[in-house]
């Protein structure tokens, strides 16, 4: 046993030798994990986009008049519900419990800084694209369980989708109340001759 294992190890680095490779990915799998790869894409950018002096703004600081955002979550709230959101709805398509320490709804209270939310936000997603690889057109109509009630996988997918976007609209409008343009708004630089950017 140990001889395969040293001898597997000797061959992946050696040149020339054939590595196993990772089977591909059923084609409904490749199919969601491409739309979580658009998400996570526009999302953590989103998030990333807010400087950090102003990532635990809220809108119940401006005391609008005639407005209702009294107790509304901060940006940095925002990112961290998605995130534990995010591992909440896709743990129960990998077989697993959630996993622990992520404090679903809201994540953990404690995490305070822009850097380690935003790890936080992209730990969810790298979660993401592991269980989205479970999937197939087979089992994507089998029920699970999530939060007490039997829901299908592909529900799951939708509400994971669904769920993310709805946060990033609101965090839209968070970030233009403080003057920051979102990075899907902002023009696109204009290709020069010769194809260079």
């Amino acid at each position: 046993m140990r001889y395969l294992l040293v001898a597997a190890l000797v061959a992946s680095n050696t040149p020339g030798v054939p590595v196993p490779s990772t089977p591909p990915a059923a084609p409904f799998a490749a199919a969601v994990d491409q739309e979580v790869s658009r998400l996570e894409a526009q999302f953590v950018g989103l998030a990333e986009a807010m400087p950090e002096s102003r990532f635990e703004f809220s809108p119940d600081g401006l005391q609008l008049p005639d407005s209702d955002f009294h107790g509304v979550r901060t940006f940095a709230a925002q990112v961290r519900h998605v995130a534990a959101d995010n591992f909440a709805i896709w743990a129960p398509l990998t077989g697993q419990p959630e996993p622990e320490g992520i404090e679903a709804p809201n994540g953990p209270a404690r995490m305070t800084s822009r850097a380690e939310i935003l790890k936080f936000l992209g730990d969810s997603f790298v979660y993401a694209h592991r269980a989205a690889a479970a999937l197939t057109s087979q089992n994507a109509l089998e029920t699970v369980e999530f939060r007490g009630r039997p829901v299908t996988r592909l529900s799951l997918v939708a509400l994971a989708l669904t769920h993310a976007m709805d946060h990033y609209g609101q965090m839209v409008v968070y970030l233009r109340m403080c003057g920051v343009a979102p990075p899907g708004s902002r023009p696109r630089p204009t290709p020069t001759p010769g194809g260079r950017s």
